[in-house]
């Protein structure tokens, strides 16, 4: 192949192969890797309600047999303490989301996940050694470090390998993985709850180790991404990657002509955001203006905005902090019990996304799941705050939080993570990705920081009046999501970059691509590919 000439097509419809089992398979192993995401963040809040774990970490006396409700309602952990558990797993993972962008530059997507998982895995053991909460704290921003690497890299490898039609669910696949971490950490922490010794917590914290050894283990089986090798000019490598992605021969015409889709773009990209350095690659993110549909720089705000906003909806004031939450309306005998039903719902409600992102898009989605999870914040807020102590109205209250719940795990739970994989050029995939998974984790940090202190019984104690401003952050997504959400729903990620520079995002829906990027980028009369295109990609390394 090097030197020579690799077919090529003017035809949109036939940039790449059919959608194979294998693929699929492939996939749905990668999104594995949210599993352990969601569990570090679901086991969390219920270990924080745990009279040992607050026994042992607030040195507090453990609750006589017998005592009142009001009486173990001072039974917590400071309002302080709950912030700095919470949210310094989020910093680390600001940090590795970042850091995680260059190594998959450098040493590949795949290569960067698995190290996230031995990163993480140090984090745990530290937790599982810990008495005190500067060891606990310690372990968990480790263990943040290596949840960014895997969180960022996961999403672009995914969306790197899944096959166009149905990226989209596939990518989702993602976010249900993280709901069965949230809703299996959930189960684990009602099963422990009640143990009179360290197990209460230790169990918890422990079994986030196996779902990382599971996916290292398999992605040492498992192909690096193609677009990572044409970035690094090994084209051979990467025909091979997508021969066995796509379950085609090697020089069988569907391959040959997504290679050479694959390359055009590349090297299109590349004469558009020329290289020359370390940190000038950097400062092409944030290139092209604000007035530039396809800048960079608008791509980048878009991705980061987008996932500040995932994080605005306040779910995971519901994942965090929903057993304190529940424990201090003192109306709710079990309030383990009802946070694992929020998971619960979290899980069944997030497949119907699988249909959806590609039936009806990824906008529109965005825009409705806004609007349903507006009417549920307010309406819980009202109803907490103006019958405070009624049984009933607790009752319409986890009513409406499931509902709301439903809103946000069919919508912008998948819907945010799919939108971030498709919409950056190859030369700044790796850091636009990084970005916005850092974004999330920014915002996850800052909410997880202040959350206490808004409801704290020691502190703001707003209790259901914070779903006021949940809701009203939820009316701001409604807008975002419709002014400045495209549609890219369909399209293969080198069409998504063709959209940017001929659409906006209210009228992306109805972009139908009309040309392909090898046809533009030195498609001879023969139907292949420029030996010079290729030789110029092969001689070429992106770092």
């Amino acid at each position: 192949m090097p030197g020579g000439a690799i077919l090529a097509t003017a035809d949109t419809a036939r940039i790449e192969a059919p959608v194979t089992v294998k693929a699929y398979l492939m996939c749905v192993f990668a999104a594995f890797g949210g599993f352990f995401f969601g569990y570090d963040s679901g086991y969390v809040g219920g270990v924080l309600g745990m009279k040992y774990f607050i026994h042992q970490f607030q040195k507090l006396p453990y609750p006589p047999a017998g005592a009142t409700t009001e009486q173990s309602a001072y039974f917590v952990l400071s309002s302080s303490n709950n912030s700095l558990i919470v949210s310094i797993l989020s910093a680390g993972t600001f940090f590795g989301a970042i850091i995680a962008g260059d190594l998959s530059d450098w040493f590949g997507r795949r290569t960067t996940i698995i190290a996230g998982c031995g990163v993480f895995a140090v984090g745990v053991a530290l937790q599982l050694a810990s008495s005190t909460i500067a060891l606990l704290a310690v372990g968990r921003i480790i263990a943040g470090f290596g949840v960014g690497f895997v969180s960022a890299i996961i999403i672009l490898y995914m969306s790197e390998i899944a096959p166009r039609k149905v990226r989209g669910a596939i990518v989702a696949g993602y976010q249900f993985a993280i709901t069965i971490g949230l809703m299996t950490a959930s189960c684990v922490d009602y099963a422990t709850q009640n143990r009179l010794d360290s197990g209460s917590y230790r169990i918890p914290i422990s079994i986030q180790l196996i779902p990382a050894i599971i996916l290292a283990t398999g992605l040492f089986i498992l192909p690096e991404s193609p677009r990572y090798f044409v970035i690094k000019g090994e084209l051979e490598k990467a025909a091979a990657v997508l021969s066995r992605v796509r379950g085609q021969p090697q020089d069988s015409e569907y391959i040959q002509q997504e290679l050479a889709e694959i390359i055009a773009n590349h090297e299109y990209e590349m004469s558009v955001i020329p290289q020359s350095g370390y940190f000038s690659s950097w400062a092409n993110c944030f290139k092209g203006g604000l007035t530039k549909p396809s800048s960079n720089l608008r791509r980048t705000i878009l991705g980061t905005s987008l996932q500040m906003m995932q994080q605005w909806t306040g779910v995971n004031f519901i994942f965090y902090y929903s057993t304190i939450f529940l424990q201090s309306l003192h109306t709710i005998s079990n309030p383990f019990l009802i946070s694992m039903i929020f998971t619960i719902v979290n899980v069944f409600s997030t497949p119907i996304s699988f249909y959806t992102i590609e039936r009806f898009g990824r906008r529109t989605i965005l825009v409705w799941g806004a609007l349903g999870m507006v009417v549920c914040q307010f309406i819980v807020g009202a109803v907490g705050t103006a019958l405070p102590g009624n049984e009933n109205a607790t009752r319409a209250l986890i009513a409406f939080i499931c509902i709301y719940i439903f809103f946000f795990a069919s919508t912008w739970g998948p819907g945010a993570w799919v939108v971030i994989g498709e919409i950056f050029p190859i030369p700044i995939r790796s850091r636009g990705v990084g970005l916005s998974t850092a974004s999330n984790w920014l915002w996850n940090c800052i909410i997880a920081v202040i959350t206490p202190y808004m409801v704290g019984e020691d502190k703001g104690n707003l209790g259901p009046k914070v779903f006021f401003i949940w809701g009203s952050l939820c009316a701001v997504c409604f807008f975002y999501s419709y002014f400045l959400i495209p549609e890219t729903k369909g399209l293969s990620l080198e069409q998504v970059d063709r959209m940017f520079e001929e659409t906006t995002p209210r009228h992306s829906s109805k972009w139908v691509p009309h040309s392909t990027f090898a046809a533009d980028m030195g498609l001879t009369e023969k139907g292949t590919l420029a030996p010079e295109v290729i030789q110029h990609v092969e001689e070429k390394s992106f770092a």
